[in-house]
């Protein structure tokens, strides 16, 4: 047989089937092939072999390369054998090469791999490749044997973000590590690298982690007392985040809540220095805690609660819930909800645990009234005791101590702006049960009598304050809005005490200091907020029942909440609600532009609750201008 003559070409349906074409007279292609025949179909020979394609240029290109490296390797020992004796002995070897003393282009020198350079490894490494071995003991940097990147802390220890960057940009964290003209390693740094002891001089000189600290136990602390204060400050005193890299990541992530719930003036920093500080502090908390979340502490919680205040007033919405997602289901996690978790627990730790559920229980209830998002912390499912109200003083690792006869504690206002979040969690979940399934009959009178019971409740909520927190009003509770409430006179006297808070570093701070004023502006206007809830459902069950509400009746209670409202604000200094920051703006908000509604569409509204909207419309241009400050 000819041995160049080409085999007979297969019937289209045996190729397409990929079968050997089985015909008697294999040169004979008008005979059709058995195949075809006891299928009944037609057997055609129609294929047309297509034009070969170019040459696979990827494996040109890796022949190439190997082709390089074979005559790189050549050269090197070519090099070697001509290098002196002495050169020789005075060349480290590279095992021996450390961070400290190699530049940044020293590792990205792809001859400090163990690899191999043929190994799949080698082009595509992953962590797994290098850094085994390298962190089983996590109390030092890790073995320089790949060239492990930097610390991501400078050499003037500041964390080093590029100024064109965002304001809240994880996925940069790769690359700030390095100068902008050397690319990054391929391999990912594993998250046990940052897991390690910090200094906090690597982050900002310690009096200015002194004064921050300060800052956050006079202002923020009032509203969010999750840390234990003398316990806290005798950890930073003996430098615990030098051996403890989570309690650093606390201290981080509460210099950056701090330094965006204070106003720019308490900082003797730039705007711009106070900000990119802020992010600073926020990401390496991040990159440490995220290593350690097995297992969970309260730490952890505290440390997300923080960031998402830190995203909330740097107006990271989504980040901001993303972190509080994560805080409340590590609380849940540990069972904080649940009493009979803190069995066993020192004093310290169940206070720090129970301060911490009942600020993510509240900021839950915030979030499902003012953004309509579901309720994840139900209060059916909480069995954990408000906190004790003592100071952080009287409170130690092995007992409780008596607070002082008339000394009222912090955490008491903590305590009532709970019981009134416990009351909109109520009301809440009654308004989307009947939502899904609206009430008929009996059972909307039943449920028109639970409202009316958790309307008396709201309104009595804060009678048995301490004295501290009892509001001390400007008018008398139950007057209409008096004529001199407004005015452009006022607007302009108000704005320039909240530009001077803001901006005057030495402008009196006695208000904004004193907790219990800056408490009572957060108790008494979400106070209001839910009772504007609860009389908004009872109306509408009102109409469902009787087929209409009193208009008259309804438009005085609008007026009655617009006016209260107003006279809270009026009563409380305006540094201690600028104290409060964005939260309470937004609450003011939610009431003033529902009740303005309400105005602008009933015509038979009096002139009286039309001046009350008017003036809390031009109480919250001020608060605006509060919140302007601090995003």
């Amino acid at each position: 047989m000819n041995p160049n003559r080409r085999q007979s070409q297969s019937c289209d349906a045996c190729r397409a089937r990929k079968v050997r074409c089985a015909r008697e007279n294999p040169e004979d292609q008008s005979q059709p092939c058995k195949h075809c025949v006891a299928l009944g179909i037609p057997c055609t020979y129609e294929y047309q072999p297509k034009k070969r394609g170019p040459p696979n240029l990827y494996l040109r290109r890796l022949q190439e390369a190997a082709a390089a490296a074979a005559a790189g390797k050549s050269e090197s020992k070519s090099d070697e054998m001509s290098v002196s004796p002495i050169s020789a002995q005075m060349s480290p070897p590279r095992s021996a090469i450390s961070p400290s003393n190699t530049g940044p282009s020293s590792f990205l020198d792809p001859s400090l791999s163990s690899m191999p350079s043929g190994a799949l490894g080698a082009r595509y490494p992953i962590s797994a490749d290098s850094f085994h071995s390298q962190f089983l003991n996590m109390s030092g940097l890790p073995s320089p044997t790949y060239g492990p990147p930097r610390s991501p802390l400078s050499e003037d220890g500041l964390f080093s973000p590029t100024d064109q960057q965002s304001t809240y940009p994880l996925h940069n964290w790769s690359y700030k590590q390095y100068p902008q003209n050397i690319p990054p390693p391929s391999a990912l740094v594993p998250l046990s690298y940052y897991y390690r002891p910090h200094r906090l001089e690597d982050i900002a000189p310690r009096e200015t982690v002194s004064l921050i600290i300060a800052l956050f136990f006079d202002f923020v602390y009032p509203l969010t007392p999750c840390v234990h204060k003398p316990s806290f400050m005798t950890d930073l005193h003996t430098h615990r985040e030098e051996r403890d890299p989570l309690f650093f990541a606390l201290v981080m992530s509460t210099i950056a809540s701090t330094l965006v719930q204070v106003p720019r003036s308490y900082v003797p920093m730039e705007r711009s220095a106070v900000r990119k500080l802020a992010q600073n502090c926020h990401e390496a908390s991040r990159q440490i805690s995220v290593a350690s979340y097995d297992p969970p502490s309260s730490i952890h919680a505290v440390i997300r609660y923080f960031d998402c205040v830190y995203h909330f007033c740097e107006g990271h919405d989504a980040t901001s819930h993303a972190a509080f997602g994560e805080a409340a289901h590590i609380a849940v996690t540990l069972r904080m909800h649940e009493e009979a978790s803190y069995e066993g627990l020192d004093p310290i730790e169940c206070e720090v645990r129970r301060r911490t559920f009942w600020l993510l229980f509240g900021a839950d209830k915030s979030m499902s009234i003012l953004l309509g998002r579901p309720i994840c912390l139900r209060d059916e499912d909480c069995t954990v005791h408000f906190p004790k109200e003592l100071d952080d003083e009287y409170i130690s690792s092995t007992a409780y101590l008596g607070q002082p006869p008339g000394k009222t504690a912090v955490v008491a206002g903590l305590n009532y702006i709970s019981r009134i979040f416990a009351l909109l969690g109520e009301i809440l979940v009654r308004i989307r049960v009947d939502k899904r399934s609206p009430p008929q009959g009996q059972f909307a009178t039943a449920r028109l009598e639970e409202v009316q019971t958790l309307h008396a409740r709201i309104i009595s909520a804060l009678v048995h304050a301490p004295e501290p927190l009892q509001l001390k009003r400007a008018h008398p509770q139950n007057q209409s809005v008096p004529k001199d409430f407004g005015g452009a006179g006022f607007r302009q006297a108000t704005f320039a005490e909240v530009k001077d808070f803001f901006d005057n570093p030495n402008a009196s701070r006695a208000n904004a200091s004193n907790p219990f004023l800056v408490m009572q502006a957060n108790l008494y206007v979400t106070q209001q907020l839910v009772r504007f809830v609860i009389e908004q459902y009872r109306d509408e069950l009102l109409t469902s029942l009787h087929g209409g509400v009193d208009e008259q009746r309804m438009a005085e209670e609008r007026e009655a909440v617009a006016s209260e409202l107003l006279n809270i604000l009026h009563s409380i200094p305006i540094q201690s609600i600028a104290t409060n920051g964005p939260s309470l703006v937004h609450k003011v908000r939610f009431v003033a532009s529902t009740l303005l509604d309400a105005v602008r569409k009933a015509e038979t509204a009096p002139a009286s609750a039309a001046r009350a909207h008017a003036y809390l419309w031009d109480f919250l241009s001020i608060l605006s201008e509060i919140e302007r400050n601090y995003l």
